[in-house]
């Protein structure tokens, strides 16, 4: 657009408002700017607004002075405000603000820099996959509810079926209503514990930081996993099944479950794309699955850098050098590999950090790229990481990659692959 939309703030009812004479700014990690024109979208539908308690909206002047706004123009208290950018959107900025000494910690969302102009919302965001697998327009919780009704009478000892219905009713889960829905990917959820003490875990946390979602009570049974796999490749064009999700922790700690429940669907479906989502901490779990008919992994990669992997994961038992070892099985085995890159600008833009994702994705043969919001509160994420001085910023850092490596896939969700 032309012009840079207006700061966005909320006054102390909550009530969302655009500021007549301050412009947008936004923080990239490094400093706070104005928005390039490039990174500016409007809102993308099914985007929500996020109140950022204890925090001071920041934004220019017309002469270009950077201004804190303390309170509206009826002296009434103002509070900063910023977007959590729908799914298969790439968050390219944080909200600027300033954070006052007793302010909370921010809960596990992923925030995005807001503005307003021409009647509607702006933000700073990439769409990274065109797939609409979860665009929100297409979801209708009255079909939803029946489909869950449906399968439930159909299966209804079937465990991980009642996991799946909390799923998609509770949490809201895209993926588990869309296995109600009998399309695209289903969710497979199997496991307790995690190899991992990630610090942004939506599944288990310690402290005041509250977790998005309960992890799941039980582990099912292959039989279980196969029939509602089965139940899904039976009725769905191109289909997905994906070990590794929200509600659950490391998936490979339950291999012997995966390994016998790939061995029961592929009995079944030889065609059908069956996927892990992993820490990738278990390489020989994860060459035996390729082994039975594992399509696909996505590994989960904070930063390619072995200090900075071990600061966010917080590995138990393993290190990187295992998740590198499990990507060379699965791509030895002929499997599918992306990365599950948890993207946060102001670290992964680093010129550092680039340099070393560019290595890694040379090295072992990565396939696709899959760029996923980083969820933590942005201040707390570089504390634990470390602050930089500069970077590309995550608009260039694609199309760097993308003229890098041609031939390499870039979105948001698992790919069928076959």
């Amino acid at each position: 657009m032309a012009t840079i939309p207006h700061l966005v703030y909320a006054d102390s009812k909550g009530e969302v408002f655009d500021h007549p004479r301050l412009r947008m700014a936004v923080w990239d990690g490094y400093r706070i700017r104005e928005p390039f024109p490039e990174e500016l979208v409007p809102l993308p539908p099914g985007s929500d607004l996020y109140l950022l308690p204890g925090r001071l909206p920041l934004g220019f002047d017309p002469k270009g002075h950077l201004i804190e706004l303390e309170d509206d123009e009826s002296g009434g208290q103002v509070t900063a405000v910023s977007a959590f950018v729908a799914p298969a959107w790439l968050r390219l900025t944080h909200p600027a603000y300033r954070t006052l000494p007793d302010a909370p910690t921010l809960p596990l969302y992923a925030y995005s820099s807001l503005g307003w102009a021409d009647g509607v919302f702006w933000t700073t965001a990439l769409r990274i996959d065109p797939e609409p697998r979860q665009d929100p327009g297409t979801f209708d919780m009255t079909r939803i509810r029946a489909g869950v009704e449906r399968d439930l009478r159909q299966h209804p000892k079937n465990r991980l079926l009642g996991q799946l219905r909390r799923c998609a009713l509770e949490y809201g889960c895209r993926a588990a209503q869309n296995l109600f829905l009998k399309r695209f990917e289903a969710p497979l959820p199997t496991s307790r514990s995690c190899t991992a003490n990630c610090v942004g875990c939506i599944s288990f946390q310690e402290g005041d930081v509250k977790p998005n979602q309960e992890r799941m009570r039980f582990s099912p049974t292959a039989a279980e996993v196969a029939e509602v796999t089965e139940m899904h490749f039976g009725r769905v064009k191109n289909p997905i099944a994906s070990f590794g999700q929200g509600c659950e922790g490391e998936p490979l700690t339950q291999a012997r479950v995966l390994i016998d429940s790939v061995k029961l669907i592929r009995e079944k479906h030889e065609v059908g794309t069956v996927n892990l989502n992993t820490n990738a901490s278990i390489p020989d779990a994860v060459e035996e699955l390729c082994s039975v008919g594992l399509s696909s992994i996505r590994a989960s990669l904070a930063s390619p850098t072995p200090e900075l992997y071990d600061r966010y994961h917080r590995p138990g038992g393993y290190t990187i050098a295992d998740v590198i070892d499990s990507i060379r099985r699965t791509k030895k085995a002929g499997r599918f590999v992306s990365l599950n890159l948890l993207v946060f600008p102001g670290l992964t833009d680093r010129i550092d950090e680039m340099e070393a994702l560019e290595a890694f994705i040379a090295d072992h043969g990565i396939d696709m790229i899959q760029w996923r919001n980083m969820n933590m509160d942005p201040e707390s994420y570089l504390d634990v990481m470390g602050r930089g001085e500069s970077g590309e910023g995550l608009y260039a850092c694609v199309a760097r990659l993308r003229e890098r490596f041609p031939e390499l896939r870039h979105g948001y969700f698992n790919p069928f692959l076959g």
